[in-house]
């Protein structure tokens, strides 16, 4: 009886702590900063966001309900709506003045989330034609969800999406065991239009990637053809 209960209490202990730890893996699934207009903390997206570890911050936003922040030039306005909101919008035509504003972030996106259900057969039409106008001629995407915790999905992945960009520092694998023939191919390489081929040709002409560079337009022709202008304009 004795040893049951000495169980029970380590079963217990194990069971907080593997609590704990899933809680702490939870609040660091993002560390991307999600900006929330004051104006949302009535909808559950902000509750969905926390539950699945976003970091959010509330402020009053001028433009836009959310903002995923990534410096200044990697900024994601997403003006929010509910289908019923999208509709009203449209027809006292306050949705035009803000996909003209959301324009203003670098990346911007028009989310409506809920049925997409109208009894009137032409404001059913109508907002069709927006949604189409809102595609081509403003050139928002369109993002559709069923409820607040899909929009909150949606935003954390957007956030996730924020992250691995920073992680991405070369665009290109590291090559540590080359040799410098192959280093100075590998150089070449990352010039668009030039593959393993035309790299080893322009080396085994020029010898060195000093001579290949300060070869003229014309010279570069013999080997590069069309693509000689182009290299020549990534080399100034």
């Amino acid at each position: 009886m004795i040893f049951k209960q000495i169980e029970n209490i380590f079963s217990k202990k194990e069971s907080r702590e593997k609590n704990s730890k899933k809680q702490k893996h939870s609040s660091q699934i993002s560390k991307t900063e999600i900006i929330i207009d004051t104006r949302e903390k009535q909808s559950l997206v902000a509750a969905n966001l926390t539950q699945k570890g976003a970091h959010i911050k509330f402020e009053t936003l001028e433009i836009a309900d959310y903002l995923i922040e990534n410096g200044k030039k990697d900024t994601i306005a997403i003006e929010r709506k509910t289908f019923s909101d999208f509709i009203s919008s449209m027809i006292n035509k306050r949705l035009f003045m803000q996909l003209n504003e959301i324009k203003k972030y670098p990346k911007y996106i028009l989310l409506i989330e809920g049925k997409r259900e109208i009894e009137n057969k032409n404001l059913e039409n109508a907002s069709r034609g927006m949604i189409l106008s809102i595609i081509t001629e403003f050139q928002v995407p369109i993002i559709f969800t069923r409820d607040e915790e899909e929009t909150a999905t949606f935003i954390l992945l957007l956030a996730k999406r924020q992250e691995k960009k920073d992680q991405e520092i070369s665009m290109r694998p590291s090559k540590s065991n080359l040799s410098l023939k192959e280093r100075k191919q590998f150089i070449l390489e990352g010039f668009p239009g030039i593959g393993p081929t035309t790299a080893k040709q322009l080396l085994k002409k020029y010898k060195s990637l000093k001579n290949i560079f300060n070869a003229s337009e014309e010279e570069l022709k013999e080997i590069l053809k069309s693509k000689a202008e182009d290299f020549q304009k990534y080399l100034d």
